[in-house]
């Protein structure tokens, strides 16, 4: 039975298969594997091995077609041969049926290989769960995927014999939209509602989500995000499970993420790699980058150059302040600044002018504004204690880090220095936690 099927917009847990139509002709993907593969007149062809669906633009990805044992090959059969699918068969239009060997396409996933028993991701209820069933169903002339059966009823189906287990029983089913696949081998199964939901979530959840998983998979949930987004999502996690992942990333992907977190957050991950790993990961970064990380992990993490950071603008007093203004509008991350970091004709701290003081400068020469009260500045190699007890004596947003000529390396932010207090071992506040203050 053909329905149309569109997407509910009422509620995010509403799902389209709460329409009587779909559930009366819903396909378990799990009961009809294995099951035989008949021409039209009713002959076996072959048995069914997996699905394969393709995904696009649409919410509910077609089926592109069936892999199908005959006699010793695996053989591929196109999609538009599929006259009916039900829980007992699968029935093709034509007794003559070219068959292929089966190769994956880009952008095709298969459904018993990929999606069941594989870890989803429900991205409505933010939660991790494991895959039991995946539900087909006929959408005018094609098969497509409508959702995702998550109950350990039917769990227990699929290992009783008989015709039983080929009934779909959806107890506990996540609509295709709101679900992103985690398929180990070739990358997540992208969705396009679903997508846009993980980008509106927080990193701090997202982070929460990721130490759920394991491997490839919070592989697969991070390569879903856009690349700055997911380098915060890393900034959140908590210092084992994020060392632990980095330690299982190529070296290219742990260099592209490194490049987007926090230095100060990408030299805690550096200092706990093996010495080949931190060098194969290093070499793939720009030198800027590499260089920079590697100062900040040459310190002690419990030292002001540990926790530094090294993004900021520094500029000379004998620009204007007009000009260090505009500099600081063209930086990456301007939104991190809280000012300009101002040197004299040989490299040394002369000042640090907040974005305010610049704006009210106008075309005036640093040199004519810079004066008390000066900025709070702290060697390298001081305690981490230290650098709290300035901050709580300057009441500033920032210490500058100079080394032994008084030449600024990095800057510690009030953020910076409460990650180092945490030590890592949980990043956020109790209310950012499950369960809140409890």
């Amino acid at each position: 039975m053909a329905v149309r099927l569109t997407r509910w917009q009422a509620t995010p847990r509403e799902s389209a298969l709460t329409a009587k139509q779909v559930a009366e002709s819903l396909v378990s993907v799990a009961g009809l594997i294995g099951r035989p593969v008949r021409d039209e007149s009713g002959h076996d062809i072959g048995k069914l091995i997996d699905i394969v669906v393709r995904h696009g633009t649409a919410t509910y990805p077609p089926v592109s077609g069936l892999i199908v044992k005959v006699g010793p090959r695996r053989s591929f059969i196109e999609a538009a041969h599929i006259l009916t699918m039900s829980n007992d068969e699968v029935r093709l239009s034509s007794t003559r049926i070219y068959l292929s060997d089966f190769q994956r396409r880009e952008g095709e996933s298969l459904l018993d290989a990929d999606v069941l028993d594989h870890q989803i991701l429900d991205v409505d209820g933010m939660r991790v769960v494991r895959s039991s069933d995946a539900y087909l169903a006929r959408v005018e002339r094609e098969y497509v995927v409508v959702g995702v059966d998550v109950s350990f009823r039917s769990f227990v189906r699929r290992i009783v014999p008989g015709g039983y287990r080929r009934r779909p029983t959806p107890s506990q089913v996540l609509d295709w939209a709101a679900v992103e696949s985690l398929a180990e081998g070739v990358g997540p199964v992208r969705t396009v509602s679903s997508r846009s939901k993980l980008g509106q979530m927080r990193p701090a959840d997202l982070a929460d989500l990721i130490e759920d998983l394991s491997g490839r998979e919070q592989e697969a949930l991070l390569e879903l995000l856009e690349p700055e987004v997911a380098a915060d999502v890393l900034e959140e996690m908590e210092s084992p499970e994020l060392v632990a992942l980095f330690r299982g990333l190529d070296a290219d992907k742990a260099a592209d993420y490194l490049e987007l977190m926090e230095p100060d957050e990408g030299a805690e991950v550096l200092r706990e790699l093996s010495d080949d790993h931190r060098e194969s990961v290093l070499s793939e970064m720009s030198e800027e980058a590499s260089d920079n990380l590697r100062l900040i992990a040459s310190y002690d993490d419990e030292s002001a150059g540990g926790i530094m950071n090294t993004d900021m603008l520094v500029v000379r007093e004998s620009q204007s302040a007009r000009d260090a203004l505009r500099q600081l509008l063209a930086h990456d991350d301007r939104r991190s600044l809280d000012g300009v970091v101002v040197i004299d004709g040989e490299g040394k701290l002369l000042d640090h002018v907040p974005v305010i003081e610049l704006v009210e400068a106008g075309d005036r020469v640093l040199a004519e504004i810079v004066g008390p009260p000066f900025p709070t500045a702290v060697l390298a190699d001081t305690s981490i204690e230290e650098v709290l007890e300035e901050f709580t004596n300057n009441r500033g947003s920032s210490i500058v880090v100079v080394d032994e000529e008084q030449k600024p390396v990095g800057q510690i932010h009030a953020d910076d220095l409460i990650d180092a207090l945490v030590g890592g071992e949980d990043r956020r506040w109790p209310w950012q936690n499950p369960g809140g203050l409890a």
